[in-house]
């Protein structure tokens, strides 16, 4: 035998020794990564939009699994209220809530067959039409929805006698009160027109009340929108009820009479 075909040989075994130790060799297994899924918590939400005033029935609330760590506080929840679909069956929405909302308690009322707005007014305070016009005069531009903060504007005739120039007088009698419902509405869809009524329902103490039936037999009220950053001004009507008096298109002010 040839030196060359010996080199062959010993290069064709070698090859083979290596090929048959890589068979042998046991595989190592990828690592497999597992995902444990959170635990979760079955929580009570809205099935579908629920506008503020509404009854609950059966089929505007249902069960949704929610992540257990996230769970909000005050919602309803399954492992500690299992019948809580029986028990707020009847109770009426205080605020609006959106589909897939999580269920407040505080959202919601019993009303024991009351109607609505005694039912959500605050302890002391008394709900009290006024009436308003229809064509958006006395309301803003019939901007004023339910839930704004508005003053309260009195307007007459001031009485100088027969013979006397016809002197027209404003006062500002009431501030920054909550307007409960404009006409039959309580409520602000969006997306929806804006809602012009014959009557504004506000939200006042008893005092007030008597100041605004007085105010709707001696003159004509309007209301004025208040801005979002100053509704909690809880401030009283300026120069403790002084007078606005508009004469001819020039404004003074007077002493309340």
């Amino acid at each position: 035998m040839t030196p060359a075909r010996i080199i062959i040989l010993a290069v064709a075994l070698v090859a083979g020794l290596g090929a048959a130790l890589l068979i042998q060799r046991p595989k190592t297994s990828t690592p497999v990564t597992r995902y444990e899924p959170a635990p979760t918590v079955p929580v009570l939400v809205a099935a579908a939009d629920i506008p503020v005033g509404n009854t609950l029935a059966a089929g505007d609330i249902r069960w949704l699994d929610w992540p257990a760590a996230s769970v909000p506080a005050g919602v309803v929840r399954k492992d500690e209220t299992p019948e809580a679909e029986t028990e707020l069956a009847g109770q009426l929405a205080r605020f609006a809530i959106s589909g897939g909302e999580p269920i407040r308690r505080d959202k919601l009322i019993r009303t024991d067959g009351t109607g609505f707005l005694s039912a959500v007014l605050p302890a002391g305070m008394r709900a009290t039409a006024i009436t308003t016009d229809s064509r958006g005069a006395n309301t803003a531009g019939g901007f004023i929805l339910p839930n704004d903060r508005v003053d309260v504007v009195r307007t007459y005739k001031e009485d100088n006698g027969p013979n006397a120039n016809e002197n027209f007088v404003s006062e500002t009698i009431l501030v920054n009160v909550r307007v409960l419902a404009i006409g039959q509405n309580i409520q602000e869809r969006n997306g929806e027109k804006v809602v012009i009524g014959e009557t504004a329902t506000l939200e006042l103490d008893p005092r007030q009340v008597e100041i605004v039936a007085q105010a709707q037999k001696t003159g004509s009220l309007s209301l004025a929108l208040r801005s979002l950053k100053d509704a909690g001004d809880v401030g009283r009507p300026a120069d403790e009820g002084g007078l606005t008096l508009v004469r001819y298109g020039i404004t003074s002010r007077g002493a309340k009479p």
